[in-house]
This record gives C-alpha cells, structure tokens and sequence, in this order.
C-alpha cells in the first residue's frame, strides 16, 4: 500500500507501506549504529520514535526470538530503503514484517533515506507523519494538526 512519510518542514517522501498499516506520527531520528536492526527495536532511546536505518537493506536476516529476548519493542516505526522479503538465516523465526505486524510497529519501504537522513541531520528534532496513499496537501495538514508527537 502506497504512503507518504511527511516531515513537519513540509518535505515529503513517498513509500510502501508494511507491518502494521496505519497512519502514526511521531519524532523521527536516524540510526547510523553499526549494531542490528534487531538491536535498534530493543534500544530504549528510540521509545516512541520513527527510526529511520541507514542502511540500504534491512531485514536480510529475519527475526530470531533468541536475539530480541523478552525485551519490549521500542519504536513506532521505522523507514527502510528497501525491505527483504525473503530473508536467508538458520535462526530466522519470522520475517520482519510479521513482526512488525505482531507488535504494531509501522514500517515504510522505498524512502531514499540518505535524502531523508540529510533532511534530519541539517534540521535536527522534527515530527513526521507516516500517512497512507498520497495524500492531499489539505490532508496532510488535517492530520497533522489533529496529532501530537508520542
């Protein structure tokens, strides 16, 4: 399903939509860490934000249980430049947009997220919105005033 990440500076990125599909917003912050995804959903300091990884594929090797613990998933989302659907691992338990889908996190795909990390790094804190389809301006501007940062 088609989407829009929009940042409150009015820039505007459009995506695919997976895991949870629903409209959210949100502090969106970047991760350069050399660590996992797997880490960066258990890393408290990304609680309630839309974490945008920087590099280029995620999910190439799926979920294992193991890895993750019994901790709690911390974002609300996270943008991705390109989503694997078929991950290769032994130790893979489920893809990462089943997970997503298990744990209500919101995931886009498709987002030249060196674009966005530019965007974030020269403006610092920003909400953004993750809005389905292609929204209008007058849309995008109804929902973003009627939701606050979580």
């Amino acid at each position: 399903m088609k989407a829009q990440l929009v940042l409150e500076n009015g820039k505007r990125f459009s995506g695919e939509l997976f895991g949870d599909v629903k409209n959210i917003s949100g502090e969106i912050v970047f991760s350069t860490e050399m660590i996992g995804y797997q880490d960066v959903l258990i890393d408290e300091k990304y609680t309630g934000k839309i974490v945008v990884m920087t590099f280029p594929l995620i999910g190439n090797y799926g979920i294992n249980h193991d890895d993750i613990g019994a901790n709690n998933v911390t974002p609300v989302a996270m943008v991705v430049r390109e989503k694997c659907d078929f991950p290769s691992n032994f130790r893979m338990e489920m893809t990462l947009e089943d997970f997503f889908k298990a744990k209500g996190i919101v995931g886009i795909s498709g987002i030249d997220t060196r674009a966005l990390t530019k965007q974030l790094r020269d403006n610092k804190n920003m909400r953004a919105y993750i809005i389905e389809g292609e929204p209008t301006d007058e849309e995008v501007k109804a929902f973003c005033n009627t939701k606050e940062v979580k």
